[in-house]
């Protein structure tokens, strides 16, 4: 059930089949100059909607800002703080839970680390708030990493490298411009950067030449997988 499709009445009446409801978190971020800013949106939406095909369960409409460190440098990249990352995924658990809402997945389509650690601490605040909520925070990345270690050829591959641009190649070629070089940053250990940009030019962290439209065919489906069996576990708790 997707909310933004939905009437008010379809929202009571589900709500007496499922209390499930998935927030997908994006980011509005480069992707190499081949992959469009949205790809982490993209990506986590529509494995929410495919799930929502297949088992009851209330979709929200994808959130497409998040924290984004390493690219906030490079052009087309929108970022928020982490403080207001974890205000916004609070409220809207908050509002979800008033409505009757006690079992969220909170999943992000962005990898950065730092945007990932702040929607784990928004969850935990949640946890100690809310005592009937049940909640689970998921990098949709990290899922596609576990579950595609057969099909992914770039050790370490990560942001706009084979895995991001096969799946952008299998839901939505026509937004893919050809393809980018080969990169991966070298950011010093420990050490903060002004001038990100000289350490990760292209903004590629991978090998987008590896990709194709059926390894991201065949990752979305173990990622709808996974998705699944993440869900059916915290419903289970």
């Amino acid at each position: 059930m997707l909310l933004e499709e939905i009437t008010m009445p379809d929202v009571v009446a589900g709500l007496k089949e499922t209390q499930t409801v998935l927030i997908p978190f994006g980011a509005t971020e480069e992707h190499g100059r081949h992959l469009p800013l949205g790809t982490d949106t993209f990506q986590a939406a529509d494995v929410c909607r495919l799930l929502a095909g297949r088992r009851k369960v209330f979709v929200a409409p994808a959130v497409p800002y998040g924290v984004c460190r390493s690219t906030g440098d490079h052009p087309g990249t929108v970022s928020i703080t982490t403080e207001t990352l974890k205000a916004l995924a609070a409220d809207l658990v908050k509002s979800f839970y008033r409505q009757g809402f006690r079992c969220v997945v909170i999943l992000s389509g962005h990898a950065g680390g730092t945007h990932n650690a702040a929607l784990l601490d928004a969850g935990e605040g949640l946890l100690r708030e809310l005592p009937e909520l049940r909640i689970a925070v998921a990098s949709e990345y990290a899922l596609a990493y576990e579950a595609g270690r057969g099909l992914i050829e770039t050790a370490g591959d990560s942001h706009a490298g084979e895995i991001e641009t096969s799946r952008m190649l299998a839901t939505r070629a026509h937004l893919v411009k050809g393809t980018s070089p080969a990169e991966t940053p070298d950011f010093p250990a420990f050490i903060l950067c002004r001038d990100k940009r000289r350490h990760w030019p292209g903004g590629v962290h991978g090998d987008p030449a590896r990709a194709s439209a059926e390894k991201g065919r065949q990752l979305e489906g173990l990622v709808v997988d996974a998705l699944e069996r993440l869900v059916e576990r915290l419903e289970a708790t």
